[in-house]
C-alpha cells in the first residue's frame, strides 16, 4: 500500500520517519519510497520479509558471488578470488577492525550486504570525505533479480532505521558516497532524504583513484534523535 504525507503535518520536533508511522492507514513496517519531494511517499509491503543480520564467515561464499555480480564489480573493483574477499572483510568479522558486516534477507534469501562504521576510525577516510563525525556506510543488493524493484530502497531505509541508527548514540549525520556515475546508487540515497555534497576522489585498490559524490542524511530531521541523547 501506498500513501503520501506533507512535512507541514508533523508535529514540532517529529522526524518524518515518526510521521509516516503515525500517519500510515495500516499496519507496517513502513517503508521510505521517495522523501525527495512534496508530499512525501511512503509505503507498506506485506509480501516482502525484510531483515538485517550480522555477517559470518560462512557468508563469504554469497560475498564472494555478489561482489564479482557485473552490476556491482563495476563500482567496485575487478574480479576478486574468495582469498582477496576474505582478506578484505575477515578483520571485521573478527572484531579486529571497527566495521560492522551485515546480510540483508528477503523473505529469508539473502540478496546482499551493508557495512556501518564511524568514519573517525578511519582516519585517511575522514581526511578526503571531511566527514569525521559522521557514521559511513556502504552497501550493494547482489543478487541481480532484486535490482531495479524497490527493494534496495526498502532494505536500506530498514538498515538505517533499525540497525545503524540505535547503534550510534549523538549521530547526527548518516554519509554515503557513491561513484559519480552510478545513477542507481545517488538516486536511492536521495530518495531516502539525503543531500548531495562534495565530489571527493577516493583511492581505491590497484592504484585507481575513484569519483565520488558525498551525500549525508539529517538524522535528526529523518530518523530524530536517538533515545539516549534526548
Amino acid at each position: 500500500m501506498h500513501f503520501e504525507v506533507l512535512r507541514a503535518d508533523a508535529q514540532p520536533g517529529e522526524p518524518w520517519a515518526a510521521l509516516a508511522d503515525r500517519s500510515c492507514p495500516e499496519v507496517g513496517p513502513v517503508l521510505a519510497e521517495d522523501l525527495s519531494a512534496e508530499p512525501m511517499k511512503f509505503r507498506t509491503d506485506p509480501q516482502h520479509r525484510i531483515s538485517v543480520r550480522p555477517m559470518t564467515v560462512g557468508d563469504l561464499a554469497d560475498v564472494t558471488r555478489w561482489v564479482n555480480e557485473p552490476h556491482v564489480a563495476k563500482w567496485w573493483d575487478e574480479h576478486r578470488t574468495p582469498e582477496q574477499v576474505a582478506a578484505y572483510y575477515g578483520p571485521a568479522l573478527r572484531g579486529e577492525e571497527p566495521t560492522r558486516l551485515w546480510v540483508w534477507e528477503v523473505n529469508g534469501r539473502s540478496i546482499g550486504f551493508g557495512q556501518d562504521y564511524r568514519i573517525s576510525d578511519y582516519p585517511e577516510y575522514a581526511l578526503v570525505c571531511s566527514r569525521p563525525d559522521a557514521i559511513g556506510f556502504d552497501y550493494a543488493i547482489g543478487e541481480a533479480a532484486f535490482v531495479g524493484k524497490g527493494i534496495g530502497t526498502a532494505i536500506l531505509w530498514v538498515y538505517l532505521r533499525d540497525i545503524v541508527w540505535p547503534a550510534y548514540p549523538g549521530a547526527s549525520e548518516f554519509f554515503a558516497a557513491p561513484d559519480h556515475r552510478n545513477k542507481a546508487s545517488l538516486r536511492v540515497l536521495v530518495k531516502l532524504g539525503f543531500t548531495p555534497g562534495v565530489w571527493f576522489d577516493e583511492p581505491a585498490d590497484g592504484g585507481r583513484v575513484d569519483t565520488v559524490v558525498g551525500h549525508s542524511l539529517d538524522v535528526a530531521q529523518v530518523m530524530g534523535l536517538n533515545p539516549v541523547t534526548r
